[in-house]
């Protein structure tokens, strides 16, 4: 465990802030902060499809495609993370979860457009995603094999055990179940649905997102109405901790950004190279579309869910000595505003999080299971170890099963970093066309390959 948190420090310390902020800041400026000024068109995109659909039976919609993605990112890192963020760096880490998916997003929205431009057919539906554009675009399919291997690891493996992990530790909390019980009943469930392919994980993931997180921002809306009066304080005070003096000289900054950044990117996942798996599976006309999308799934992670956690928890006086981490946080903080019912709550809530999480988690590495082999026994194998996975970590301590996610999720999101930079330009250069057919009054951009005649060759759907 020591070596893990040595690496855990080194990493986070040094090279994936630095690479995190850079990019974002980056892509901010060379898209023209298209995260900000064009959140009325994301929000026009989804509703067109969340209500029309594709047309197409056998493809993933848009809004199915965005649904699978938030799936992923909208789990224990909304509930948990922010717990532990704020136990282990203060209230200050609440801001900088906000900077990274502020500026983040804009990283979002890149490599979304690129999992667009170079998604491939499937035999059901289109796949894609980082290990695709760095075969087809850098022409490095080495490069794309280790993002493989590593998003395997960490989605499909390591992430999933801390999703059981966290919801096992709150069924405990609430009703006293045994983790091997809780584990072995999420175990079956994820298995019945993902041995039913994409099609079944889209179609449950469309139905559990929403419902999820519309109860839980409810919740908070009306703990923030019950205490409307403390919400000037409780913005200083993160504001306080995220730049105070005090903070400063005893190192509470430091701490409250790497707590910040770290949970942020586990939450919202901006740039780590995971939801472009699920973008590239989208029908839709121009890649931008799907990046535009992509990029609001950023806002609703962090902008709402973890505002919404991070304001029960500080409202609520709950103390942030360490006696209390994590989910278990969140619970306490819930039941000092509304009762007893408010870790359970919590604990019903956790369950549709997680659970949409692992489908959602699970499904990124299958599709990157595809890019290095289409081996049947290969896929069944995987799922049964992603099965495997969920159940030990329901019995591991919290402190493995975060402690090996952190690592493996500082290396895929540096892998994609470096990725999304070099081919960076185009996407900016797509963004530019489909706001120039926008100017000429054509409501539904259309991209053709012809449009990147250098790449051309390059582009199997377009």
């Amino acid at each position: 465990m020591e070596v893990i948190n040595l690496l855990n420090d080194f990493l986070w310390s040094y090279l994936l802030i630095a690479a995190l902020l850079g990019c974002a800041g980056w892509f901010t400026l060379k898209t023209r902060f298209v995260q900000f000024r064009m959140i009325g068109e994301m929000v026009r995109l989804l509703g067109d499809s969340a209500l029309k659909g594709t047309g197409h039976q056998k493809h993933i919609s848009s809004f199915q495609a965005f649904a699978i993605s938030l799936a992923s990112r909208v789990g224990t890192g909304n509930l948990a993370g922010v717990g532990t963020a704020i136990a282990v760096g203060g209230p200050g880490a609440v801001f900088w979860m906000w900077i990274i998916a502020l500026f983040g997003s804009s990283s979002a929205f890149v490599e979304s457009t690129l999992a667009q431009l170079y998604k491939v057919r499937g035999k059901d539906s289109f796949i894609g995603g980082p290990a695709y554009y760095m075969r087809r675009g850098l022409k490095k399919p080495w490069m794309g094999s280790l993002f493989a291997i590593l998003i395997i690891v960490t989605f499909g493996l390591a992430f999933n055990s801390v999703q059981s992990n966290t919801l096992c530790a709150a069924f405990e909390s609430a009703f006293g179940f045994d983790h091997r019980l809780m584990g072995s009943c999420i175990t079956l469930a994820t298995l019945s649905v993902i041995f039913g392919g994409v099609h079944r994980i889209a179609r449950v993931s469309s139905i559990i997102v929403p419902f999820m997180a519309l109860g839980y921002i409810a919740i908070a809306l009306i703990v923030v109405l019950m205490n409307i009066t403390h919400l000037p304080s409780v913005l200083g005070l993160i504001l306080e901790n995220a730049f105070g003096w005090e903070q400063a000289a005893g190192g509470g900054v430091g701490a409250a950004l790497m707590q910040g950044m770290k949970r942020g990117l586990f939450s919202n996942e901006a740039g780590m190279g995971s939801a472009p798996n699920a973008a590239a599976t989208a029908h839709t006309s121009h890649p931008v579309k799907q990046g535009l999308i992509q990029t609001l799934g950023v806002f609703t992670d962090t902008l709402l869910i973890c505002s919404c956690t991070a304001c029960i928890i500080l409202f609520s006086g709950a103390p942030l000595d360490g006696s209390f981490n994590g989910v278990q946080l969140t619970q306490e903080a819930l039941n000092r505003e509304i009762g007893p019912a408010g870790g359970i709550f919590v604990a019903v809530a956790l369950f549709f999080f997680a659970f949409s999480t692992i489908l959602g988690n699970y499904y990124y590495g299958e599709n990157n299971i595809f890019y290095l082999t289409r081996r049947r026994w290969v896929l069944f194998a995987y799922r049964l170890l992603a099965g495997g996975m969920v159940l030990f970590g329901a019995l591991a301590t919290l402190e493995m099963a975060w402690g090996v996610a952190d690592i493996t999720m500082a290396l895929m999101t540096l892998c994609n970093l470096i990725a999304i930079v070099l081919l960076g330009n185009y996407a900016f250069r797509l963004l530019a066309d489909y706001r120039s057919q926008k100017r000429a009054g054509i409501k539904e951009p259309v991209f053709t390959r012809d449009r990147l005649k250098e790449i051309a060759d390059d582009l199997e759907c377009w």
